[in-house]
């Protein structure tokens, strides 16, 4: 890979880009680097700033500034604490690989102050009956239908990532034990999870029925094909999944990444164990899992109901 002889902000913007993908970041991850650093530069040139060593801690003071009066192009709301986050820490990981690189003789953003976003509750959960009538849309486009409603009982059977999603192959289910093979989770660690038989029917019926219809030489041993006989396309695919939500009269911000909330969230209700949750999701820490008891609130009330003094007392206000 090409390394710059020059302090120029963009080449050596895409000399880091590369080495993130070197190291075998995944292609979102890359994506939205690229993205939050296109935007960053942006800003640069409007400032006059050409050079990875004109970035200090009174630039940065100012592109945030820049950041709190941007508004959302949807809805006119500011920009989330989260994603500036995002865009700062971005540069300021960027700023400090090229020190290591050797292409700065020393960090500039080293001391940088981040905004705290706390821990953000999941939003948008849907309840068992709404995941039904999601469920039941696809049914209306023949076999093209079957294969989409096989992909939402995937992703709700195994509560897995978009990411994790695309690249399964077809030996990664195990139809006799009712597992599935995760690949290429955060930090390419594999991890294999349970699913349910109603979801291995699907699968069995999408695998026989609808993948021959769509494949072709080049498919490959992909499982799950897009009308064009190749691997989904992110974007493609959230769209998809965000279609059959409204279809199902639901309005919820979000798409693959709601069936991971309700996936975790309905095993906390029913009972599940918080460390089985954790490996189930492939978290690598206990407290990223730890976020849904606060979304699963039926089995803390059924404990609450069965064990607080309160509650297990008659109120008494309308006795003599």
């Amino acid at each position: 890979m090409y390394k710059p002889d020059s302090r120029l902000l963009w080449p050596c913007i895409e000399y880091y880009l590369a080495l993130c993908a070197a190291k075998g970041q995944s292609t979102d991850t890359v994506y939205g680097k690229h993205s939050r650093l296109k935007q960053f530069s942006r800003w640069c040139a409007d400032k006059g700033l050409q050079t990875i060593d004109q970035i200090n801690l009174d630039v940065m003071d100012d592109f945030m500034a820049y950041l709190n009066s941007q508004r959302k192009p949807r809805d006119g709301q500011p920009l989330g604490v989260a994603h500036k986050r995002n865009v700062l820490t971005t540069v300021k990981v960027f700023v400090a690989a090229m020190y290591r690189k050797g292409l700065l003789s020393r960090n500039n953003l080293e001391g940088i102050e981040l905004p705290s976003i706390g821990r953000a509750l999941p939003k948008a959960l849907f309840s068992a009956d709404e995941i039904e009538r999601i469920m039941a849309q696809p049914l209306q486009f023949g076999l093209k239908g079957i294969r989409d409603r096989t992909i939402l009982e995937t992703l709700f059977a195994s509560g897995a990532r978009r990411g994790e999603l695309l690249p399964i192959q077809l030996e990664d289910v195990d139809f006799e034990k009712q597992l599935l093979r995760l690949n290429h989770g955060k930090g390419r660690k594999e991890r294999i999870v349970p699913i349910s038989q109603r979801a291995c029917e699907w699968l069995a019926v999408y695998i026989s029925k609808v993948r021959p219809a769509i494949s072709f030489v080049d498919s490959g041993n992909t499982l799950f094909l897009a009308n064009n006989g190749k691997a989904y396309k992110p974007g493609k695919l959230s769209e998809m999944v965000s279609r059959y939500i409204r279809l199902a009269g639901i309005k919820r911000f979000g798409a693959c990444h709601l069936f991971r909330h309700i996936t975790a969230t309905t095993m906390l209700d029913n009972g599940a164990d918080l460390r089985h949750v954790q490996e189930m999701l492939g978290h690598a820490s206990i407290s990223t899992t730890q976020i849904y008891t606060h979304v699963s609130r039926q089995k803390l009330t059924e404990v609450y109901q069965k064990t607080h003094p309160s509650a297990l007392r008659d109120s008494g206000l309308f006795h003599s």
